[in-house]
C-alpha cells in the first residue's frame, strides 16, 4: 500500500492526509502508516468508535470530558494564555489533552481561521490525532454578556430569540438557523450552545431574550426549524449540533432571579407548572437534539410521581439527569453541564464559587463523582481532567462508566465530519461571514420583530407610520443626525421639535458583586422614579414615540400612558426603527411574553405560570400599522 501526503478538500495543507494504493484518501491520524478503522469514513459511526474507544488512555478520555473557555490568538498564536481562557492552547492541547472549547469573541474572519486550523493541526499532532471541537453561545443579536451570549460583530445581526418569536413566521426561524449554521460552519465551529428553550414565565429572569417566550406551544414549534436549520435532518459534515438548555427548564427561578449567582440558586414550582417547562425539552429530543444542558438551579420542594426530588443543582441529580432524562424520555446523547460546577475559579481577577448549588460542602472530585454518577458526560468551564483520573484511579468510578460518556462525546465528533477534514477554507469564510445577503436578511428580522403596542392620534391620524418628507421636526437624542437627517429635520430639544423619537432599554438594578453579576439585567422591571420623571416630562412637552429595547418584559404604565406611540423591540438598530416609524417596512410583531402593571402584580404571580391578572400588554399584543 503506497501514501502520499495530500490537502484537505478545503485546500488546507494537512500532514496527515493520505491516499491509499485503492484510491481511497484518509488522514493517517495516529502517525502509523496504515488505514486504521478510526480513519475510515466507509464505516459507521459506532465501528470507528468501537476502534478508537479501546486505545484511548484513561487521560485521553478525561481530556475529552471538558469542555473550555479558549479565545482566539492573534495571528494563530497558541502559545499565549488569555484573561478568559486559563491556559494557551497548547496546554489545552498538549498537555490536558482537551479538545473542546467555547470561542468567545470573533473580531476578524481571515484571523479567526487562521486560528482554528493551527488548532486543528495540533490537535493532529496528538497520539491519535482527536479533533478539535469548537462550540458557541448564540453569536447573531445584541447582547454582550460572555456568560450568556456574545454581540454579533463580524457575524449578520438579527433580532434576539423573543424577537424570532414575535414574527410568529416559522419559516423566518429555519432561514436564520440555516444563516447562522453557515457563518458558524465557515469559521470551524461546529457545536451550538444553544437553543435555550426555557419558559420565561417569570419575567424578572435575566436570561428570557435568548428565548422564544413564555409560551408552551411557541417555543415548541419554534424547535423543529430551528434544529433543522443548525442540525439538517441529520448530523452530518455541513451541520452544526445543538445543545438544547437548561434542562429541564430554567424559567422558574425563585423571585426571578439567576443561579448563576448564590442568591438564585432555587427553582420553584408554586403553581404545580413543572411537566410544561419539560415539555420543550421532550420535544427537543423527539426531534433529534445532539446535547443537553442541565441548569445550576436546584429544584425546591419539587416531588414527581409521588416521590421527592434530592434538592441538589440539576447537574448532581440522578432523578432528573438519568431517571427523567435518560430513562424515561429516551436521550442518549451528550449531557454536558453548565459552565463551572466543580471547581472555585479566579477569572480577571475576580473569585468565583463553584455554581454546585446544593453540595457546596462536597470537594471537587466529590462533585465530579456525584455528577457522573447523575449521569453527566461533560463538565463546562473546567479544565480539570486530571480529577477523572483520579477519581477512577482510586476505584470510586469505574473507567467503563467514563467510557460510556466517552463513546457519547465522540460521535458527534465523528458525524460532523471532524476526523475527516476539520480545516475550514480562509476565502469561503471571507465571503461567507457577515456578507450582503445575511446581513440584510438579519435586519430585515430586526424590523418584522418590531411590535407596536400604542399608536394613539398625531394631528388627525395614527402617529404611526409618520411621513418620510413631510418637514416634521423631531428630537431624537439617541439616533445620530445625520442618520435622523435622511427622514426628518433633527432639532436639539424636545420644545423645537413636532414630534420626540425616544429609545429606551428595559431597565434593571445594576449588580456587581460578583463575577458576570454586572452583565445580568434582573430585579426590578420598572424604571427609578427620576428616569420615569425624564421620560414623562418629554412626552408631556411634545407627540412622543416610545421605542424600548425589551430583553425583559418591562413595567411601564405610566410611560405606556404618557407616550403617543409606543413600539417595543427585541434588537434593532437605528436604521430599522426608522424604517418602522417613517412606514418604509411594516412591523409585524406580537408580544411573545406578557408586560405586567405593576412590580407588585408580578411579585405575587408564581414563578412558574405565565401572565398576570390584569396585564398591561398581554402575550399576543400587538397593533398593525
Amino acid at each position: 500500500m503506497t501514501y502520499t501526503i495530500g490537502c484537505t478538500a478545503t485546500g488546507a495543507i494537512d500532514k496527515h492526509a493520505r491516499v491509499d494504493s485503492d484510491g481511497f484518501a484518509y488522514r493517517d491520524l495516529n502517525g502509523n502508516g496504515q488505514l486504521d478503522p478510526y480513519e475510515d469514513s466507509r464505516l459507521s459511526t459506532e465501528e470507528r468508535i468501537d476502534d478508537l474507544l479501546p486505545r484511548m488512555t484513561l487521560r485521553e478520555k478525561a481530556g475529552l470530558m471538558f469542555q473550555s473557555i479558549i479565545e482566539v490568538g492573534a495571528d494563530g498564536d497558541l502559545e499565549t494564555a488569555t484573561p478568559m481562557s486559563k491556559f494557551s492552547p497548547i496546554v489545552f492541547v498538549h498537555d490536558k489533552l482537551m479538545n473542546h472549547f467555547n470561542i468567545l469573541a470573533v473580531k476578524d474572519v481571515r484571523e479567526t481561521v487562521r486560528w482554528q486550523n493551527a488548532m486543528q493541526a495540533q490537535a493532529a499532532s496528538t497520539r491519535l490525532g482527536i479533533p478539535v471541537t469548537l462550540s458557541s453561545d448564540p453569536r447573531h443579536a445584541f447582547t454582550q454578556n460572555v456568560g450568556a451570549a456574545i454581540a454579533a460583530g463580524v457575524y449578520s445581526q438579527w433580532c434576539e430569540n423573543l424577537g424570532l418569536a414575535a414574527t410568529r413566521d416559522r419559516e423566518l426561524v429555519r432561514r436564520f438557523a440555516e444563516i447562522a449554521r453557515s457563518e458558524y460552519t465557515a469559521l470551524g465551529i461546529r457545536a451550538a450552545l444553544h437553543p435555550t428553550i426555557d419558559l420565561a414565565t417569570d419575567g424578572r429572569w435575566a436570561r428570557q431574550f435568548n428565548t422564544f417566550g413564555s409560551s408552551e406551544e411557541t417555543t415548541t414549534q419554534f424547535l423543529e426549524p430551528y434544529l433543522a436549520g443548525f442540525q439538517g435532518a441529520r448530523l452530518g459534515p455541513q451541520s452544526v449540533a445543538c445543545m438544547a438548555k437548561h434542562f429541564p427548564g430554567g424559567g422558574a427561578q425563585k423571585d426571578g432571579e439567576d443561579p448563576h449567582f448564590c442568591y438564585g440558586r432555587e427553582q420553584v414550582y408554586p403553581g404545580g407548572n413543572f411537566e410544561q417547562h419539560l415539555a420543550p425539552f421532550r420535544r427537543a429530543v423527539e426531534l433529534g437534539v445532539s446535547a443537553m444542558m442541565p441548569y445550576y438551579s436546584l429544584p425546591q420542594g419539587l416531588v414527581r410521581n409521588g416521590v421527592p426530588i434530592e434538592e441538589v443543582g440539576f447537574a448532581f441529580n440522578r432523578q432528573i439527569i438519568t431517571e427523567l432524562l435518560r430513562e424515561e424520555i429516551g436521550f442518549d446523547g451528550v449531557v454536558c453541564c453548565d459552565w463551572a460546577i466543580i471547581n472555585d475559579q479566579k477569572t480577571k481577577g475576580h473569585h468565583h464559587q463553584a455554581r454546585a448549588w446544593g453540595v457546596e460542602h462536597l470537594t471537587p472530585i466529590e462533585r465530579l463523582a456525584k455528577a457522573l454518577d447523575a449521569g453527566v458526560d461533560q463538565f463546562g468551564g473546567e479544565a480539570s481532567p486530571e480529577l477523572v483520573v483520579q477519581v477512577v484511579e482510586s476505584g470510586r468510578i469505574p473507567e467503563s462508566r467514563i467510557d460510556v460518556s466517552v463513546r457519547r462525546i465522540l460521535r458527534p465528533k465523528f458525524q460532523l465530519g471532524l476526523f475527516d477534514d476539520p480545516f475550514v477554507d480562509e476565502e469561503h469564510a471571507v465571503r461567507t461571514v457577515g456578507c450582503d445577503e445575511f446581513r440584510r436578511a438579519g435586519f430585515e428580522a430586526q424590523c418584522r420583530s418590531m411590535t407596536v403596542l400604542k399608536n394613539a392620534d398625531f394631528r388627525g391620524s395614527p402617529a404611526l407610520p409618520c411621513l418620510p418628507g413631510s418637514g416634521l421636526r423631531v428630537y431624537a437624542p439617541q439616533i445620530p443626525d445625520p442618520l435622523l437627517a435622511s427622514y426628518a429635520t433633527p432639532v436639539s430639544s424636545a420644545s423645537e421639535a413636532d414630534i420626540a423619537i425616544l429609545r429606551l432599554a428595559a431597565p434593571w438594578e445594576p449588580r456587581s458583586k460578583y463575577f458576570l453579576e454586572d452583565r445580568y439585567h434582573a430585579g426590578s422591571l420598572a424604571f427609578q422614579d427620576d428616569k420615569l420623571e425624564e421620560i414623562t416630562s418629554i412626552c408631556e412637552t411634545v407627540p412622543t414615540i416610545v421605542d424600548i429595547y425589551l430583553d425583559r418584559p418591562a413595567v411601564i404604565p405610566e410611560i405606556a400612558g404618557a407616550a403617543t406611540a409606543l413600539v417595543a423591540n427585541f434588537g434593532a438598530k437605528h436604521e430599522a426603527l426608522l424604517e418602522v416609524v417613517f412606514g418604509q417596512v411594516k412591523p409585524q410583531g406580537r408580544l411573545p411574553l406578557e408586560m405586567s402593571r405593576s412590580m407588585e402584580a408580578v411579585r405575587a404571580a408564581p414563578e412558574d405560570v405565565a401572565g398576570t391578572d390584569d396585564p398591561l400588554f398581554p402575550i399576543g399584543h400587538g397593533l398593525d400599522i
